[in-house]
C-alpha cells in the first residue's frame, strides 16, 4: 500500500496539478433564443473547453442592459447593439468593441399594407412603434436623416414605446412597428397576417443602418495580457460555434431549445430564427469592419439637435483581442 501511495505521489509531481480551466461570463441581450445560437454551439459543441475556458451564458431580458452588468461586475464579456454601447461609453461606461459577429443589420419597420404606406416620407403623421433601452438610436437618427420630427406634430411621427411583441401592429394602435428579420416579423405572421399585406423598411437597405451583436467588454480590463489572451480564446471558440450554426442550422436550433430554460420557445420559431440569423453572420470571421463601424459612428453623430453620441468616440475598438486569434 505504501509503495502505491508514494508511486501515485511521485505521478502527481510528474504531471503537476490540474490546469484549472479559465472561466468567463456572457451577457446576452436578450433571452435565450437562435439570436445567441452561436454561444450555445460553443458551449454544447465543447468549443470553449477546448480553449480551457468554463463559460457561463446569462441570458438577458426586458430589464437587463448589458453595459449596466458589465459596469457592476456581473460580465466579463456582454452582447449589445453598437448605437447602445457607443452612447454607454460617452455617458462614462468604457466599453470597448473587441468582436464582431454580425455583418449586417436584421432591424427593420414592418408596416401594413391598408395604412397607404409606401415610403419612408409616408411616416409622417403616423404612430411608428419603437423599441426602447439603448434599442431607440438608430430609428432616432434614421428620422433625423429623414427630417421627420418625432414629437408627435403632424409633420413628423408620434412614437409609441412598443414592448418586445408585435401587439401594436396586430391591434392597430401603430402603422408601423419595430421588427427584427429573425424574431418579430415573423410573429406578425404567425398571428394571421400574411406577407403580401405587409410593407418592410430595413435599416440595412435605407442607408441607416448601425452594427448590432458585437462583443463588447470594459477597457481597463485589456490592460491585462491574459484577459486578452482569454477573450481571444472565447471569441475564436465562438466564431467556431458560429461557423457550426450556419452549417447545422436546425441543430443549432435544437441547442438553443435545450437551454431554454423558460420553456417559451419552439422548434419551428427557433429553427427558422437561425437560419435567419445565419444571413447576419455570414461572410465574417468576427473581426470589425472598420467601414462599417465608421457608417454606424457617422449615422449616430447625424441626429441633428438631439444625437446618439455628440461627438466622435476614441478608442472605442480594439483588434487586440481578434489579432491573436
Amino acid at each position: 500500500m505504501r509503495k502505491t501511495l508514494l508511486a501515485a505521489a511521485a505521478m502527481a509531481l510528474v504531471l503537476g496539478p490540474a490546469q484549472a480551466a479559465d472561466e468567463v461570463t456572457l451577457q446576452l441581450k436578450w433571452v435565450t433564443q437562435g439570436q445567441f445560437a452561436g454561444y450555445y454551439v460553443a458551449q454544447d459543441k465543447g468549443f470553449y473547453e477546448e480553449e480551457g475556458l468554463d463559460v457561463t451564458i446569462k441570458p438577458g431580458g426586458p430589464d437587463i442592459a448589458p453595459p449596466q452588468v458589465i459596469a457592476g461586475g456581473g460580465a466579463d464579456v456582454v452582447v449589445d447593439w453598437m448605437p447602445s454601447a457607443l452612447a454607454s461609453r460617452e455617458r462614462g461606461v468604457p466599453l470597448v468593441n473587441i468582436a464582431q459577429p454580425f455583418k449586417k443589420s436584421g432591424m427593420m419597420l414592418t408596416c401594413l399594407k391598408e395604412t397607404g404606406i409606401t415610403k419612408p416620407e409616408d411616416f409622417r403623421g403616423r404612430t411608428l412603434g419603437v423599441w426602447f433601452f439603448g434599442n431607440e438610436y438608430p430609428f432616432l437618427s434614421w428620422m433625423s436623416q429623414l427630417g421627420i420630427p418625432t414629437d408627435g406634430s403632424d409633420n413628423g411621427v408620434t412614437v409609441l414605446k412598443q414592448g418586445f411583441n408585435v401587439d401594436p401592429l396586430l391591434q392597430k394602435q401603430a402603422d408601423c412597428i419595430s421588427t427584427m428579420t429573425y424574431n418579430e416579423y415573423w410573429q406578425v405572421i404567425d398571428a394571421g397576417i400574411p406577407e403580401e399585406e405587409l410593407i418592410v423598411f430595413k435599416y440595412e437597405e435605407q442607408g441607416s443602418a448601425t452594427l448590432e451583436d458585437g462583443l463588447y467588454v470594459l477597457e481597463e480590463n485589456l490592460e491585462d495580457p491574459a484577459f486578452v489572451d482569454k477573450m481571444a480564446r472565447f471569441v475564436r471558440a465562438s466564431m467556431k460555434g458560429w461557423n457550426y450554426a450556419r452549417e447545422n442550422p436546425d441543430e443549432a436550433a435544437d441547442i438553443v431549445l435545450e437551454n431554454d430554460a423558460t420553456g417559451a420557445q419552439t422548434e419551428m420559431h427557433q429553427r427558422r430564427m437561425v437560419r435567419e440569423i445565419n444571413k447576419l453572420t455570414e461572410g465574417t470571421d468576427g473581426t470589425l469592419d472598420l467601414e462599417d463601424y465608421q457608417r454606424t459612428v457617422m449615422t449616430l453623430l447625424s441626429g441633428g439637435s438631439d444625437p446618439v453620441i455628440t461627438k466622435e468616440p476614441e478608442g472605442a475598438t480594439t483588434t487586440v483581442v481578434t489579432d491573436k486569434m
